[in-house]
């Protein structure tokens, strides 16, 4: 088993009910606040479950897309609220069948860049043993927000992992489509960047989106699932995986590490949040 998956503690800072009090904004910050806490060794390592209303997060390079207002208008105007992220990657969807997790580690330093990508794909392993299954790892072409650690089922993908690095903290973020139509989520990030680019040929290269290629557990496993029965899954997981598991909030210095990181996630998106009236 992966040695970062060992835990004598684990806190856990449950969020998956919070979606009307914690904006995507607010979650960026919140993990970046864990990063600094659990790497000075104030907090045990942590684990962060999140689920916020439709929203579509966008990587650095999407804040670069020659038609972007005209994109990001499009989303608005169909409810989702847009942000720029902090970590790697290009754009996501997350709505409320979409389950998000941050497995928060110390000693950034002395990770190497595919450690933690490792263990969050040993975990959600581990998560879904039970349905005997094989979980794949490698790009999913033609899937938003493609990348070497994409899961998959069968080939068509139902998770995504970036990973931040905040001081001596390792922040390895998984949103897991849990409920609902894969595709649809997927066709519309297809439109915002058929809008976003229309017949430009800009340098970077953004994915071409095939819809088909992505899917939801439910539809994967061809079962009813809930975010919250994901959920209690990974926790019973953590306890498993630990001598000792907890919950609780941000403490005061945590909370304070928090508002100066929102401040800098405010400040990165200072033209979007000006438009949706924050």
């Amino acid at each position: 088993m992966d040695q970062l998956l060992s835990f004598d503690q684990i806190r856990v800072i449950d969020h998956s009910e919070w979606s009307n009090q914690v904006q995507p904004v607010d979650s960026f910050a919140i993990d970046d606040a864990l990063c600094i806490s659990v790497g000075e060794h104030l907090s045990p390592p942590a684990a962060r479950l999140w689920v916020h209303d439709p929203a579509v997060i966008l990587g650095i390079p999407d804040s670069r897309l020659p038609y972007l207002d005209e994109a990001v208008s499009f989303l608005e105007k169909n409810g989702f609220q847009v942000i720029i992220r902090n970590s790697g990657g290009l754009a996501v969807l997350l709505d409320q069948g979409v389950l998000n997790l941050s497995l928060i580690f110390p000693d950034a330093r002395q990770l190497g860049i595919h450690d933690g990508y490792e263990a969050m794909v040993t975990f959600i392993r581990r998560v879904f043993a039970e349905e005997g299954k094989a979980i794949e790892v490698y790009e999913v072409k033609g899937s938003y927000c493609p990348g070497a650690y994409d899961l998959s089922m069968k080939g068509k993908k139902f998770a995504g992992i970036s990973q931040r690095k905040v001081k001596n903290g390792t922040a390895v973020q998984i949103y897991l489509a849990v409920e609902g139509s894969g595709q649809k989520r997927s066709e519309w990030i297809r439109q915002f960047y058929q809008i976003a680019l229309k017949d430009a040929s800009p340098s970077f290269h953004y994915p071409e989106i095939h819809p088909e290629t992505m899917a939801s557990l439910e539809e994967l496993l061809q079962k009813k699932m809930s975010v919250k029965e994901v959920r209690n899954r990974i926790v019973d997981e953590l306890r498993a995986l630990s001598n000792h598991l907890f919950y609780n909030l941000l403490s005061n210095k945590e909370h304070s590490w928090y508002i100066e990181r929102l401040k800098q996630m405010k400040k990165r998106n200072e033209r979007l949040l000006e438009r949706e009236g924050f």
